[in-house]
């Protein structure tokens, strides 16, 4: 299976996405921005960063390169499209996902190993999870907080679109700080669009996918290290299952 990642000018993560997709298992496609070609790859990434500089918002540039109208038609027609952090924020400005993000709540950017719950495991990207189950990847963000008029927000949650929500760890809190890290609405970390094939979230699952350098979870019951890792491997299955 092939899976694009899309480099724009400001990505940081793009080499991270396609490695996290070799070691699930899929073929890694780099695509650049400026063409508008997706060379034939069965799902897209969108990676984290800070797309053509985070000029006027957060991925409000992005949405326009060539690439997004193919992106775009094709996640309408059904392909499965990852958008990670500043991939979220290019979902959002592309209108593939409803509401906004904007900077957090508390005005600082924002590091550490984040514990999520599972909220909607019927994704493509998290097939290969279970219902509730709480994993711990990255969060690196200064525009991570997610906002929605209320009837959106009521929108999402009767239909299930929240894929992830922020949680407390073991120790009753992440690390020593608030649940709810940039104080994003219904602390949802990320969601899916109606059809389930376009997700975004917050955290970075690329930075969890081998043992010993992605965050540890001691006593909850989680593979150290690996909990991103589901993200691209639950994909890989659902594109060979449709193969």
């Amino acid at each position: 299976m092939r899976v694009g990642v899309v480099t724009f000018p400001g990505t940081l993560d793009d080499r991270d996405a396609l490695r996290a997709i070799r070691l699930a298992g899929g073929e890694g496609v780099p695509l650049w921005h400026g063409e508008a070609d997706l060379h034939g790859v069965d799902a897209v990434v969108l990676p984290g960063g800070f797309s053509y500089g985070d000029y006027l918002r957060a991925g409000a540039i992005s949405r326009f390169a060539p690439v997004m109208e193919k992106v775009v038609d094709a996640a309408k027609g059904g392909m499965p499209v990852l958008g990670i952090c500043n991939g979220f924020q290019i979902l959002c400005e592309s209108h593939l996902l409803p509401g906004a993000m904007i900077k957090n709540a508390h005005r600082r950017f924002i590091c550490r190993d984040q514990p999520l719950r599972v909220e909607n495991n019927s994704t493509p990207w998290t097939r290969a999870y279970t219902a509730e189950q709480v994993i711990r990847i990255p969060l690196k963000n200064q525009d991570g907080q997610f906002v929605a008029e209320q009837r959106v927000l009521d929108e999402l949650e009767a239909e299930g679109r929240v894929v992830f929500r922020y949680v407390e760890g073991a120790s009753g809190g992440p690390d020593g700080f608030s649940v709810n890290p940039n104080g994003s609405l219904n602390a949802i970390a990320g969601i899916c669009n109606a059809a389930g094939n376009v997700v975004g979230l917050m955290p970075h699952p690329e930075h969890a996918v081998e043992a010993g350098f992605g965050p540890d979870m001691p006593g909850e019951g989680t593979r150290t290290g690996l909990d991103g890792l589901g993200m691209f491997a639950g994909l890989l299955g659902a594109l060979s299952a449709q193969a």
